[in-house]
């Protein structure tokens, strides 16, 4: 069951603030910045937590797309990487190939603050980011999830929820990550 009063909407310098108070709040990802995928480890390993901030805080200020926020009562409480696939480190999600021109959009990361959590949140978050890569116009959304025992990559998601959503698995990438496709462009 989806929380009431639940709302969504894209990171952009309005909402800076609103991302700030997810990555640092309790518990929030403000080691990462959701960086693991957009930056190479060499770069990465050199940023401290201002600097993993300011990279992020730079991509947003530049008008690329990042992601979904989840407000629950105007309170942000969530998040969801969903950005064109080309936004990414080349070949660092995996996947496949596609005919030149179509739009991926990857769902790499959620959050969910602890407080919110066991409310549908995530759930409300990947049917928001499908049906904001729709209004993008993109062909499809492509995610790379685990099964729920999975010792890392959790952040992820996991399978089943991304299965009852309509993504299709179309293989794997290393020993843990499911290659999860959903077409979202009408055919």
């Amino acid at each position: 069951m989806i929380a009431e009063h639940l709302e969504f909407h894209e990171v952009d310098e309005a909402r800076w603030p609103d991302l700030v108070s997810v990555f640092e709040g309790r518990g929030g990802p403000r080691n990462c910045w959701c960086l693991l995928w957009r930056e190479p480890g060499g770069v990465r390993a050199k940023l401290d937590l201002e600097g993993r901030r300011a990279a992020m805080e730079e991509r947003v200020r530049a008008g690329t797309p990042i992601g979904l926020l989840a407000s629950l009562d105007g309170q942000p409480v969530g998040w969801c990487s969903i950005a064109p696939r080309n936004t990414y480190r080349e070949r660092a999600l995996g996947g496949g190939e596609y005919a030149a021109g179509t739009d991926v959009r990857s769902v790499v990361c959620f959050f969910v603050r602890s407080s919110a959590r066991r409310r549908g949140i995530q759930t409300g978050l990947l049917r928001a980011a499908v049906d904001h890569a729709r209004s993008k116009g993109a062909d499809v959304v492509e995610a790379y999830p685990v099964d729920p025992g999975s010792p890392s990559y959790r952040f992820m998601g996991f399978r089943p929820t991304f299965l009852a959503a309509g993504f299709e698995e179309v293989g794997r990438v290393g020993s843990r990550r499911h290659v999860m496709r959903l077409r979202v462009a009408s055919a």
